[in-house]
């Protein structure tokens, strides 16, 4: 999944409790697989943000440990092809 994005010219980063935090390359968009999280705990497993032009949270989602990695590529394939993902308004 970590290719995906860094083809795209993401910046990838895995910090020392194994969680990996991606930034798409105009910051608007963070993904997070953190798997050693409190939030993993209560079953949020991917976390994917979206920020408007200001910075504020446009749109959230995230996804549990029952939901198929590849199913969550998908979404962030299709989200890295939407170019008016950064629409609230959806």
């Amino acid at each position: 999944m970590t290719d995906l994005l860094k083809d795209q010219g993401w910046d990838v980063v895995v910090d020392l409790d194994c969680n990996v935090h991606c930034s798409s390359p105009d910051r608007r968009v963070y993904v997070g697989f953190l798997p050693e999280s409190q939030e993993a705990a209560r079953g949020e497993l991917w976390h994917i943000h979206v920020t408007d032009n200001s910075g504020t949270r446009a749109w959230r989602q995230t996804f549990g440990p029952d939901t198929p990695a590849q199913a969550v590529a998908g979404f962030l394939a299709a989200l890295i092809n939407f170019p008016t993902r950064y629409c609230n308004c959806v």
